[in-house]
């Protein structure tokens, strides 16, 4: 049984595939597994399609970069029509509270991106904040601005 996560509900199209559950990726156009953390993937990259109007096109799941020599993944990336990153999201398991080392981890990723909107949700929990690059600070956001607002 998949965990009831605090974001709506969509309708995917589940399928046990020799006891693993499985389901299509809109935006990787391929089969998945269905593991705690993509179980949030998939639903915040639905909240960010359908309630706050992000184009599918300009959503990048599990995108590659280098930190520190290291080869990391970034869970959701969003870029702008101009290709420039607009926003950041760190998605956890359920089971995974969310604590200051999931905003070191997010932050650290966002040395590299420099992304002004940055999000951390393990599905239950979601905290939202703009980052200031100039003051070198953040501040948290109630929810997250829709695409037309960033």
């Amino acid at each position: 049984m998949l965990q009831p996560l605090n974001l709506p509900p969509y309708p995917f199209k589940i399928t046990d595939d020799n006891g693993k559950l499985t389901l299509f990726d809109e935006l990787r156009k391929r089969t998945i597994i269905i593991t705690p953390e993509e179980w949030v993937r998939q639903h915040f990259v639905q909240y960010l399609i359908r309630h706050k109007n992000y184009p599918k096109s300009l959503i990048k799941l599990e995108g590659g970069l280098r930190l520190n020599g290291l080869a990391k993944r970034t869970d959701i990336v969003v870029f702008n029509s101009a290709g420039e990153r607009i926003l950041l999201v760190e998605c956890k398991a359920p089971s995974v509270a969310i604590s200051q080392a999931t905003f070191d981890q997010a932050a650290r990723y966002n040395m590299v991106h420099k992304v002004k909107f940055m999000a951390v949700s393990n599905g239950l929990q979601h905290y939202y904040c703009n980052i200031d690059f100039n003051k070198e600070n953040y501040t948290f956001l109630q929810e997250l601005p829709d695409y037309k607002l960033l």
